[in-house]
C-alpha cells in the first residue's frame, strides 16, 4: 500500500470539492496537548514551543506553533467539516471566531501539575475555563439570543487528545515528580479518568453535545521513551501497559456520560491500536520509517527539533517528526479513519456524528 498517502490526499480533495463545500457543523472546538496545539504555547512563558523551523516545514504558513511538519488531526477534521482551522485561543483573532477555537496547549495534561516543569501551559481545567468564557462572554456578542447559542453549541464538534503528558511529564518523570511513588499505575489511571470525566461533564453543562475523545497513543514507542530506557523490541512495552490502564477505563467512562447526559454522544477515538500498527507496520500505510524522527534533535532523536535545523527530505514517509510527535502523513491517516471508520471512532464516526440532529 505504498500509495496510501497519495490516496488519502485524493480522498480529502474529493471531500473538499465544490460538491462538498457545505459546512457540516457550525464550529470545531479543540482541546488537549501538543498533538493538537495550533499556537497557544507561542504566547505562553514556556520552553515547550514549536514556532520555529523546521516545525511547519511542509505548511504553506510555515511555523505556526503546531508540533509537526504540517497539519494536525484537528486540521484535517476542520477541512472535512468545511471549516477554517480553529485559531488558538491565545491569539488576538479569537473573539471574532464563530467557527471554532483551539484551546490545546503543549506539555499540559489532565492534572494541573503535569508539564509545569517546562513553564506555563493550559491544563485541561483551564482550557474548559476558557471555553466557559467563550460561551458566556464572546459567543453571545455574535449570537444574539439563547436559542441560537444553544443550537450552535449542540451542533458543533468537540475533539480532545489529552493525557499523554500526565505520563510523559508527570508519572514517568521520576526526577521531578513523586507521583509514581504515591500511586500504583491503576489507581493513577482512575485518578485521571475521574478528573477527565468531571471536565467533560462541565463541557456538557456549557452546551456541548458531540464530543470525540482520543485514547492516549502508544507512548512506549516514541523515540523519547524507547531510546532512553533499556528494553527488548522496538517499544517500551511496560510503558504501553501502564498507559493501557487509562485507555481501558476510557471506554466505560464515555459510555456512562452518553447514557447519563441527555442528548449527548461521547465518541472514543482508538488512537492507540491504530498508532501502534502504523509504527509496527509503516509500509501498510505508505510509510517507510517507523522509528527515526524526521527532524534533527538533541539526544539521538529523543527531544524536540533543534531550532532552524534541517529535516529529512521525505517527511511523508516517516512516522515520527521529532522525539515525541508524529508527521502530518500519520495525522492524515488517523483523521481519515476517524471520519468514516466506526472501528476507529466508535460508536460513531465523525461522518455519522454530524448527521445527528
Amino acid at each position: 500500500m505504498t500509495q496510501m498517502i497519495i490516496f488519502l490526499s485524493f480522498v480529502f480533495s474529493l471531500l473538499l470539492s465544490p460538491s462538498h463545500t457545505l459546512t457540516l457543523a457550525p464550529a470545531l472546538y479543540v482541546f488537549g496537548d501538543s498533538l493538537l496545539d495550533s499556537g497557544n504555547n507561542n504566547l505562553l512563558p514556556t520552553v515547550a514551543r514549536a514556532n520555529f523551523l523546521p516545525y511547519g516545514l511542509d505548511s504553506t504558513k510555515g511555523p505556526t506553533g503546531r508540533f509537526t511538519n504540517g497539519r494536525t488531526v484537528a486540521d484535517f477534521i476542520a477541512e472535512y467539516l468545511g471549516l477554517p482551522y480553529s485559531p488558538p485561543y491565545m491569539s488576538l483573532e479569537v473573539p471574532k471566531s464563530l467557527t471554532g477555537i483551539n484551546y490545546a496547549s503543549g506539555s499540559c495534561g489532565i492534572l494541573p501539575e503535569s508539564g509545569n516543569i517546562l513553564g506555563k501551559c493550559l491544563n485541561l481545567r483551564e482550557q474548559i475555563n476558557l471555553f466557559e468564557r467563550t460561551v458566556k462572554r464572546d459567543l453571545p456578542r455574535k449570537l444574539k439570543n439563547s436559542t441560537l447559542l444553544s443550537e450552535h453549541l449542540s451542533k458543533s464538534i468537540y475533539i480532545f487528545s489529552v493525557g499523554s503528558n500526565d505520563y510523559i511529564n508527570n508519572y514517568l518523570e521520576t526526577k521531578f515528580y513523586d507521583t509514581s511513588k504515591r500511586y500504583l499505575p491503576q489507581p493513577f489511571a482512575q485518578l485521571l479518568i475521574h478528573n477527565l470525566s468531571h471536565q467533560l461533564e462541565r463541557l456538557y453543562n456549557l452546551g456541548a453535545r458531540k464530543v470525540v475523545m482520543f485514547e492516549i497513543g502508544p507512548i512506549g514507542c516514541i523515540p523519547a521513551i524507547s531510546r532512553t530506557h533499556a528494553h527488548k523490541g522496538d517499544c517500551m512495552e511496560e510503558t504501553n501497559q501502564i498507559v493501557s490502564y487509562f485507555n481501558k477505563r476510557l471506554t466505560p467512562m464515555l459510555q456512562n456520560l452518553t447514557s447519563s447526559l441527555p442528548g449527548s454522544i461521547f465518541v472514543l477515538g482508538r488512537a492507540n491500536s491504530l498508532g501502534y500498527d502504523i509504527i509496527k507496520n509503516p509500509s501498510n500505510y505508505g510509510l517507510r520509517d517507523g522509528s527515526n524522527p524526521c527532524c534533527i534533535t538533541w539526544g539521538n532523536g529523543t527531544s524536540g527539533c533543534i531550532p532552524l535545523s534541517k529535516a529529512c527530505q521525505n517527511s511523508n514517509k516517516h512516522v515520527f517528526w521529532d522525539g515525541y510527535h508524529l508527521t502530518e502523513a500519520v495525522y492524515s491517516v488517523m483523521a481519515s479513519r476517524c471520519l468514516t471508520d466506526t472501528s476507529v471512532c466508535t460508536p460513531l464516526s465523525i461522518e455519522g456524528l454530524v448527521k445527528i440532529n
